[in-house]
């Protein structure tokens, strides 16, 4: 299977690079986690949508990157952020009280799914 196929397969689906490579204690291992993490992201009300120019208005510009940054390493975590956003489950870029602590674990979702696809590419290499 070619890279950039794995790689879409592992963004789609959490730790599904490690299902097509047939290891599947990694796969499990990162699915639930991702998962887990993506749905307590959802229910501390984090955000998911893109922050708004009046949500950013008065901000210096790198504040303003950070926070474009984050809210592009949620959409990492794949499969599960894309049918958030599908079904209206994310919330506003600001929205709630406990958003900071959802919006924290959406971000982390992502980056741990990222990790799952760049270890099993490189797993991929090392077989070669």
């Amino acid at each position: 299977m070619k890279s950039l196929g794995l790689a879409a397969f592992g963004w789609l689906v959490p730790g599904g690079a490690y299902l097509l490579m047939r290891r599947y204690l990694p796969f499990a291992a990162f699915a639930v986690l991702v998962s887990t993490t993506f749905a307590a992201g959802l229910a501390l009300r984090g955000g998911l949508q893109w922050p708004q120019p009046a949500e950013l208005q008065g901000l210096d510009l790198f504040t303003a990157l950070v926070f474009q940054a984050g809210a592009l390493t949620k959409l990492f975590a794949g499969g599960p952020s894309l049918l958030a956003q599908f079904f209206d489950g994310g919330h506003g870029f600001l929205d709630g009280r406990l958003h900071e602590y959802g919006t924290t674990l959406l971000i982390l979702a992502g980056l741990f799914n990222l990790l799952a696809i760049s270890n099993a590419l490189d797993l991929r290499k090392a077989e070669q």
